[in-house]
């Protein structure tokens, strides 16, 4: 439903633990047209899962 923005995240590890719910997207890869978006949300989470620790 939303490809570009959605996350993965793990419960339960001692460490944040998120991803981009696409996958590693292997068969793109070096072909310049890879969106970041994904990945970047992940990180986003991460950050935000940090900071209401």
């Amino acid at each position: 439903m939303n490809f570009d923005k959605g996350v993965n995240f793990t419960a339960g590890l001692p460490i944040v633990r998120t991803s981009p719910d696409h996958g590693t997207a292997f068969d793109i890869a070096g072909k310049g047209i890879a969106n970041a978006q994904s990945t970047i949300e992940a990180f986003n989470f991460a950050k935000l899962i940090l900071k209401n620790r």
